[in-house]
């Protein structure tokens, strides 16, 4: 299983059309399918049932995967993150997640946004003395 074929397994789910996830990946709508049917083969099972009209609707092996590759590229994203960022991170209190609460994926926005967001935390941090 490879990560790219997760992130256009995701694509597909959301938008439900190989054509529309192949627009918001930059890629061709061919290496989509392509990196479905390989993820298909690595599952052993049809993640998508072909529609009409160029629309697809996720199958049940291809619901009971898609919140697992969402919890798996949540893992890979912020592990990249954490890995990338030399400086130990600053937890907000405000918006971390309550103690007793592990293995969910809580907010909707994309990891890109809070990325953004917590780097621009950290930035303020050190402009006002403290360590970031």
């Amino acid at each position: 299983m490879e990560l790219q074929h997760l992130r256009a397994f995701r694509e597909v789910a959301r938008e439900l059309s190989f054509t529309r996830a192949a627009h918001n990946l930059h890629y061709s709508q061919p290496a989509v399918t392509a990196q479905i049917k390989g993820l298909e083969e690595d599952m052993g099972a049809s993640l998508f049932q072909r529609r009409g009209n160029r629309s697809v609707e996720l199958t049940p092996a291809g619901a009971r995967l898609r919140p697992l590759a969402e919890r798996i590229l949540e893992l890979v994203e912020t592990a990249q993150y954490e890995i990338a960022d030399p400086a130990p991170s600053v937890v907000d209190r405000r918006t971390a997640p309550p103690a007793g609460m592990t293995g969910r994926f809580t907010e909707s926005r994309p990891a890109e946004s809070r990325l953004a967001e917590s780097r621009l935390a950290d930035r303020r941090l050190v402009d006002r003395g403290g360590r970031a």
